[in-house]
C-alpha cells in the first residue's frame, strides 16, 4: 500500500517543477524569474536534499559564468584528475565552502520526502567573486606588512595563499595591487615578491658541537622574527623547524655531514588551510608552484665567519633588550649565578639539583617546562635582567622543543622571575621582537613599569597555554568574565512565515561563561600533545574608564597537535592590582579590527559584538 507521504515523493520525484510550484509559491516565483539562479534536491533528510540543491545550483552557476572565466591550461593540476573543461565549475564549487553566502535555500517539503530549492540573485554573483577578491587583496596587504615586521613566514604564506585564491578568479590578470601611484598586475607582482623574499633570507652557522648545528637567519641583514623551514638530516627532510628572532639549532643523524646540507624554506603552509576550505580545495584544481629560490645549500664555513654569525647575533639580542625601557638590575651576578645553574642542569637533564633555587610553584612550572617535548638550550645565552618593583626579571634563555608524534619544533625565548627572595617563583615563554616593540616603543604617556608588566601578562598568558596551567588561567579570568570565542561553523536552519533558509558556513560566536570556557580548555590540554601560541603585531590602548585597565588586540598564532589556526585575539585587562591582572573580557575573530578605540561604548566595534552579537 502506497501511503500519502510515499505518493508525494513519488510526485516529487519524477514532476518536479510542478509539484514544488504548487507546494510553495515562493519556489514557483524563484523558478519562474528570471532574476534567479536556482537549483532544486531531494532525498530521505533535509540535508540530503539541500546538498543535491546546491551542487544542482553550482553546476548551473558554472555554465552561466563559464565563459567569463580565463584558465591557464597549464595550472591545472591533471594529476588529480582536473582537466580544463571541468576546471571552472571545480572553482565555483569552492565557492559553497563559506564565500557563497549569498544564497538561499526554500524548503518545499519535510523529511523523508525532503524536497529544497536553492537559489541566488543573478545581481549577486559579481559581488560574490568580488568578494574573492578582496580577500586576495587582504592576503597580499597582510603579507606586506608580515614582511616589514620580519615574520618571513607570514609573509610567504599570505602571498602564496593570494596566488592560490587569485587563480579562481574570472579574470585573475585583471587584479591589480597599487603602491606608489604604480598598479601592478598581481599574476606577475606576487610570485616575484615571494622570489624576492626567499632570495634575500641569508642562514649562516653559528656553531657546531657534535650533530648540532645552531643556526642564525636574516633577512635584509636583520634576524628574521619568524621563519618555518625544513632541513636534510642526512637521510631525510625534517618536520617543520619555526626560527624565532632568527635562531634555531638542528640536529643532523649520526654520521651525516654537518658542514654542508640543505634546506627548503615553507611557504605553502597547507595544514593551516583547513581554516579556509576554499584554499584546500584550490590546492587540488591547480598545481602546487614550486621556487628553485626556497632550496638554499647551508654551509658552516669556517671559524672566522662563524665569529662573525656570532657577532651579528650578540648585536641583535642587544638589540632586543629592553634596557631604554625598563631599570636594569646593577649588581645581577647573583641572579646570572642561579641562571647558570639551572641553564647546566637543563642540559644535564638534572633538573632535581636545581629545586632549592625555585619556590614551590616555581620548580612546578619549571618541571612543566622541561618536559614540554624534548626540551634543549641553544647557544651561550646572553642574560639580560631588570627590575619590577621587588621582583627580578631575566631576560633570556633561547631554547628548543621538539615532540615525538607531531610536525614541528619550536624556539622559545624563556624568563625567570625572581621573588624577592631570589628564588625563582615563574618561569615564561618570552614574547618575540615585533610584539615587544609593539609595546615598548608606544605611547610615551605610560610608565615603564606598565609597559613591562603588559608584557609580563602576555607572556605569562601564552605559557600558561603551552604549559596546560588551567589554574593560573582560572585565576586570571573574572568570574563574570565576557568570553567569546570564534569558529567555523553552519548556522541552524532560520525559520520565517512562509519560507525557511539554510545557510552556508561562515565565522559563528559563542559566548560562553568561565565555567564552561575552562572546561572546553581541559578538554583542549587533556587531547593535545601541545600547545603553542605566537604573538606578534598588538595594538595596547588605555580604556576611558576603570583605571589601570587596558584593551589589548594582538595577532595569534594558533598550534597544536590536532589544529592550527591564526587571528586576533582581544583582551580586556584589569591592571589596577599589577600582581593580579584579571581579564574582563576575551574575544576572537579571524581578522584585525583597524577601529578599537579603547573604550566599549555604542561607537566601538566590539560593543556590537559583546553586546548585540549573535550568538550560540
Amino acid at each position: 500500500m502506497i501511503t500519502m507521504k510515499r505518493l508525494l515523493f513519488i510526485l516529487l520525484m519524477f514532476s518536479p517543477l510542478w509539484a514544488l510550484a504548487q507546494t510553495n509559491s515562493k519556489a514557483d516565483d524563484i523558478m519562474n524569474t528570471a532574476d534567479f539562479i536556482w537549483g532544486q534536491g531531494y532525498g530521505t533528510t533535509m540535508k540530503e536534499a539541500d546538498k543535491e540543491a546546491l551542487a544542482n545550483l553550482m553546476s548551473k552557476i558554472s555554465v552561466q559564468v563559464e565563459s567569463d572565466f580565463v584558465i591557464d591550461e597549464r595550472e591545472v593540476n591533471t594529476s588529480a584528475g582536473n582537466d580544463a573543461q571541468s576546471t571552472v565549475q571545480n572553482v565555483v564549487r569552492t565557492y559553497s565552502q563559506g564565500t557563497l553566502k549569498n544564497t538561499r535555500s526554500v524548503i518545499v517539503s519535510e523529511a523523508p520526502t525532503a524536497a529544497v530549492i536553492r537559489y541566488i540573485k543573478k545581481s549577486e554573483l559579481e559581488k560574490i567573486f568580488k568578494e574573492r577578491e578582496e580577500n586576495v587583496l587582504t592576503y597580499v596587504y597582510s603579507a606586506r606588512n608580515a614582511e616589514k615586521n620580519g615574520r618571513i613566514d607570514a609573509a610567504l604564506r599570505y602571498y602564496y595563499w593570494a596566488s592560490c585564491l587569485l587563480k579562481s578568479l574570472q579574470n585573475p590578470s585583471q587584479v591589480k595591487f597599487a603602491e606608489d601611484g604604480v598598479k601592478y598586475p598581481l599574476t606577475m607582482w606576487i610570485p616575484e615578491q615571494i622570489r624576492t623574499i626567499l632570495s634575500q633570507i641569508k642562514v649562516e652557522v653559528t656553531k657546531i658541537e657534535g650533530q648540532n648545528v645552531s643556526l642564525l637567519f636574516t633577512y635584509k641583514d636583520k634576524p628574521v622574527t619568524s621563519l618555518d623551514f625544513h632541513y636534510w638530516d642526512g637521510q631525510n627532510y625534517s618536520n617543520i623547524f619555526s626560527a624565532k628572532d632568527g635562531i634555531m639549532e638542528v640536529e643532523m643523524r649520526p654520521g651525516a655531514p654537518t658542514n654542508k646540507f640543505n634546506i627548503q624554506y615553507e611557504y605553502e603552509f597547507k595544514s593551516q588551510m583547513r581554516q579556509d576550505p576554499e584554499l584546500e580545495q584550490l590546492m587540488n584544481i591547480f598545481n602546487t608552484v614550486n621556487y628553485k629560490e626556497a632550496t638554499v645549500t647551508v654551509l658552516s664555513g669556517n671559524k672566522s665567519e662563524q665569529k662573525h654569525a656570532q657577532a651579528v647575533l650578540q648585536e641583535a639580542v642587544m638589540n632586543m633588550s629592553m634596557a631604554t625601557h625598563a631599570v636594569q638590575v646593577a649588581q645581577p651576578k647573583t641572579f646570572a649565578k642561579t641562571v647558570d645553574q639551572v641553564v647546566n642542569a637543563i642540559k644535564q637533564k638534572n633538573y632535581a639539583s636545581v629545586a632549592d633555587q625555585f619556590t614551590t610553584e616555581g620548580f612546578n612550572m619549571f618541571d612543566k617546562l622541561v618536559h614540554y617535548g624534548n626540551a634543549t638550550v641553544i647557544g651561550n645565552p646572553n642574560l639580560q635582567f631588570y627590575q619590577l618593583g621587588d621582583r627580578t626579571i631575566c631576560r633570556s634563555v633561547p631554547m628548543k622543543f621538539t615532540f615525538k608524534n607531531n610536525k614541528r619544533a619550536f624556539v622559545e625565548d624563556v624568563t625567570f622571575t625572581f621573588n624577592k627572595d631570589q628564588k625563582i617563583e615563574s618561569v615564561a615563554f618570552g614574547l618575540d621582537k615585533t610584539a615587544r616593540d609593539d609595546i615598548f616603543n608606544r605611547d610615551a604617556a605610560w610608565n615603564d613599569s606598565v609597559r613591562m608588566v603588559i608584557a609580563t601578562f602576555l607572556e605569562n598568558y601564552k605559557t600558561a597555554f603551552a604549559l596546560k596551567r588551567l589554574d593560573y588561567i582560572q585565576s586570571i579570568f573574572d568570574d563574570d568574565a565576557i568570553i567569546i570565542v570564534g569558529h567555523v561553523t553552519k548556522h541552524a536552519n532560520k525559520k520565517g512565515e512562509n519560507q525557511r533558509y539554510i545557510d552556508n558556513e561562515m565565522v559563528k560566536y559563542t559566548r560562553l561563561d568561565k565555567a564552561a570556557y575552562l572546561k572546553n580548555l581541559e578538554k583542549s590540554f587533556g587531547s593535545n600533545e601541545f600547545i603553542n601560541i605566537r604573538f606578534t603585531d598588538n595594538e595596547v590602548k588605555k580604556m576611558g574608564k576603570g583605571g589601570e585597565t587596558y584593551g589589548i588586540q594582538i595577532h595569534q598564532d594558533y598550534y597544536s597537535s590536532s589544529y592550527g589556526d591564526t587571528g586576533y585575539l582581544f583582551l580586556m585587562v584589569d591592571l589596577n592590582e599589577m600582581d593580579a591582572p584579571v581579564i574582563k573580557v576575551r574575544t576572537w575573530q579571524p581578522n584585525r579590527d583597524p577601529n578599537i578605540n579603547g573604550n566599549f561604548e555604542r561607537d566601538d566595534p566590539y560593543y556590537g559584538l559583546i553586546y548585540g552579537g549573535n550568538f550560540d
